[in-house]
């Protein structure tokens, strides 16, 4: 039996928590870079220092996605690991400003960025769960609109501290700034706020067949099944999933060669400051984050009119478009020198993250098997931590010995990469293309 179609907000509902998924994410982009150098650490060792993120989602998603499938009580499948994880998540944020060193910061990196995963990758498959095949798009658009209005909020709250409460030259003892300290707290207050409205507002369909769920879920489920279940779906990937992987790759790429330097290149390249420590600096950083919160912006208006434009040039040139648009804005940093163009550059990243955050998910949901969606979501995941993997284990080299430190020729870099998943998002084929070709 198909799965009845669901009101504005029943999907609005269902969505929400995404919000303060992405104020927690939003936060860790726009300051991350700047609190490991506040704390001491140089250009070149940020990318490793940057490392949680992307492994713990390599490792986390896949698993997550898979234990979630197979469970249901009172709360749902998906609902149980979105509160886990936002109760985690949450004070993670409050302890990371308070951190007293370096690798202190790097640690509560790799717990928030563990709690986070929990809680958002069952969102990706919760929309394959409750929707029909016609609104699933629909569905992922709505979970980019809460993706780009957390990540306003949460990217220019420091800014806006800056220049409401004038605290720039305020800092702790460990060199943090108050801003930034005060826009954790409140990060953890949105974050566990907005997930709890989910899970309250929200129900999940139970099995369609509650005893044969039973007896799989009373089969053996350690580590060792998990692992060989997620080899065996590598290896039967379908073929829009394969392509769709490549996209993902360089797409991913880009982004994190962004979120890396993007805020510390404007300091540096744009506003010309070098020192960490004098408040001009921790301005520099704060537009950097305010720009991050104009891509946001343009990301939370642009979800309103993508499944209408995808219905009309497809999903995959609706993809292709938005993703060109991205490069075009981080390659224009290269030649802007003033800071408020930086905010029209980033109006292009945000075309990008529109799409970025529910085309490739849109095109996935409809050639997955049926059960294993949150598993092969989880697999999914494995195209945009393994290239930011790549790039924490290696660009630390490629900054020392081939960019000399430039933080924008990281950024340019970025655009590029977002150029070539543009041109391979065109030779992507819907599930139904596939099966025909």
């Amino acid at each position: 039996m198909g799965k009845p179609r669901l009101g504005f907000w029943q999907i609005w509902h269902m969505s929400f928590g995404f919000l303060g998924i992405q104020f927690g994410w939003g936060l860790q982009m726009a300051n991350m870079s700047a609190i490991y150098e506040y704390l001491g650490a140089n250009a070149d060792q940020i990318p490793l220092l940057w490392l949680a993120a992307p492994l713990t989602g390599l490792i986390v998603q896949p698993i997550i996605g898979s234990v979630s499938d197979r469970t249901w009580g009172r709360l749902g499948r998906r609902r149980p690991f979105f509160l886990i994880g936002a109760i985690i998540s949450s004070l993670a944020l409050i302890a990371m400003p308070n951190a007293s060193s370096l690798w202190m910061a790097a640690g509560l990196l790799w717990i928030l960025d563990v709690a986070i995963n929990v809680s958002m990758e069952p969102f990706r498959a919760f929309v394959a769960d409750m929707l029909p095949a016609e609104q699933r798009t629909q569905g992922f658009a709505m979970q980019s609109l809460f993706i780009g209005l957390g990540a306003i909020i949460a990217s220019a709250l420091p800014w806006l501290l800056i220049n409401a409460f004038h605290m720039a030259d305020l800092r702790a003892a460990n060199g943090i700034p108050h801003t930034v300290a005060l826009s954790f707290y409140i990060g953890a207050a949105v974050f566990f706020s907005a997930v709890l409205w989910t899970v309250l507002k929200t129900r999940e369909y139970p099995p369609a067949d509650m005893v044969a769920f039973r007896v799989q879920q009373q089969q053996r489920q350690g580590l060792g099944t998990i692992i060989s279940e997620v080899v065996h779906a590598l290896g039967h990937m379908p073929k829009t999933m394969r392509q769709l992987a490549w996209v993902q790759v360089f797409t991913w790429l880009g982004l994190f060669m962004m979120w890396l330097y993007f805020p510390v290149a404007v300091a540096h390249h744009v506003l010309g400051i070098t020192d960490a420590k004098s408040p001009a600096y921790a301005a520099g950083v704060a537009w950097g984050g305010l720009c991050f919160s104009v891509y946001s912006a343009v990301c939370f208006t642009v979800s309103f009119v993508l499944p209408k434009l995808a219905a009309v040039l497809g999903k995959q040139r609706t993809h292709a478009l938005c993703l060109s648009c991205g490069a075009l804005g981080l390659l224009s940093v290269a030649v802007i020198h003033t800071p408020n163009l930086l905010l029209l550059s980033m109006a292009g990243v945000g075309i990008a993250w529109a799409g970025i955050l529910s085309m490739p998910y849109a095109l996935l949901a409809d050639c997955l098997p049926e059960g294993k969606t949150g598993l092969y979501m989880g697999i999914f995941n494995f195209f945009i931590v393994i290239p930011e993997i790549l790039a924490s284990l290696g660009f630390g080299w490629v900054m020392t010995h081939l960019l000399n430190g430039n933080r924008l020729a990281a950024v340019v870099g970025g655009g590029v990469s977002l150029l070539v998943a543009a041109a391979l998002a065109l030779r992507v084929q819907t599930a139904e293309q596939a099966i025909t070709a």
